[in-house]
């Protein structure tokens, strides 16, 4: 009889569900028109060299992106609209204007069916544990998020 009595108390113990896996480096995520690949993070203390190299204030974190339109009207892909987040939920915004000098494709426009290889580009501090990427077609929408760890 324990048995049985083990066996009906296992059965009657609902199952916790599995937590949904979050998207991480190299799945792709969609937002809005656009979709997202994130395929590579590294970090430097500068971008470029010799003269018209660029030093960071706490080192660059560069974001390799492949972005693709997968609506029917063009879209623009704007380094802007992406957050970066940290283990202390501290947001950080891309350095945009460093981007458009020395980095190619962080701001594009794309028509239906294109994609670029882009790069994000931020300002992190040296101390800081990236948790999150939130890839946004546009400023309006929430955005797909990728876990970077």
């Amino acid at each position: 009889m324990e048995k049985a009595e083990k066996v009906l108390a296992k059965a009657s113990t609902p199952k916790r569900a599995p937590k949904p896996k979050v998207p991480g480096i190299g799945d792709v995520v969609r937002d809005g028109e656009l979709s997202f690949k994130v395929t590579r993070v590294e970090r430097r203390s500068t971008v470029r060299q010799g003269l018209l190299a660029k030093k960071a204030q706490g080192q660059f974190v560069l974001i390799h992106v492949t972005v693709r339109n997968v609506g029917n009207e063009a879209a623009r892909f704007s380094d802007n609209n992406q957050k970066l987040f940290d283990s202390k939920y501290r947001e950080f915004k891309a350095d945009t204007g460093t981007a458009a000098v020395y980095l190619k494709d962080s701001n594009a426009h794309l028509n239906p069916g294109n994609g670029i290889k882009g790069i994000l580009l931020y300002d992190v501090p040296k101390s800081a544990k990236l948790t999150t990427l939130v890839l946004r077609d546009s400023f309006r929408s929430f955005g797909a998020r990728v876990d970077l760890r």
